[in-house]
């Protein structure tokens, strides 16, 4: 079984926008958090880890400030240097629905801050029930390559 994270925030005033709600940069960092705790057990004491994207972000419901939240974070797919992180908010009193889900992308990389292998292998969630929609997702999203090639054409970089 690949392993899994749990963490609880307590949704405060601080990270509420005008309508007493979680504020969608407050909603972003606990996905992050999340994800990279996740990240970081799942690869151990020598990883040194780099957030490289965020694929995926989804929130189904507005979370009043005083809520109590769970997220839950494993890993999707590991490739060579590469993450896919899944995050799971879990449904909220009364709803079915997660209240939130993402996908993050985060790279292993060397004191130069160059992508390099995970240090160890790592196991994937994927085919546990509670992550098979964000596989499939990341199955869907699997097309989708990064930019840094378009910007380097573009005469960046260089």
């Amino acid at each position: 079984m690949a392993q899994e994270t749990t963490t609880h925030r307590l949704v405060l005033p601080a990270d509420a926008n005008h309508h007493g709600t979680l504020y969608a940069g407050s909603l972003l960092r606990y996905a992050l958090e999340a994800a990279y705790a996740a990240a970081c057990l799942a690869t151990g004491p020598a990883a040194n880890l780099m957030l490289r994207r965020v694929l995926s972000i989804e929130c189904r419901r507005a979370v009043p400030v005083g809520t109590l939240v769970e997220l839950r974070g494993a890993v999707l797919e590991a490739r060579r240097g590469y993450l896919a992180v899944g995050v799971v908010g879990i449904p909220l009193a009364g709803d079915t629905l997660p209240w939130l889900d993402g996908i993050l992308g985060f790279v292993q990389v060397d004191q130069a801050c160059l992508p390099v292998d995970l240090p160890a292998p790592v196991s994937s969630a994927a085919d546990e029930p509670l992550w098979r929609p964000l596989a499939t997702r990341l199955e869907k999203l699997a097309g989708v390559r990064g930019a840094t090639a378009e910007w380097i054409a573009a005469g960046f970089g260089a």
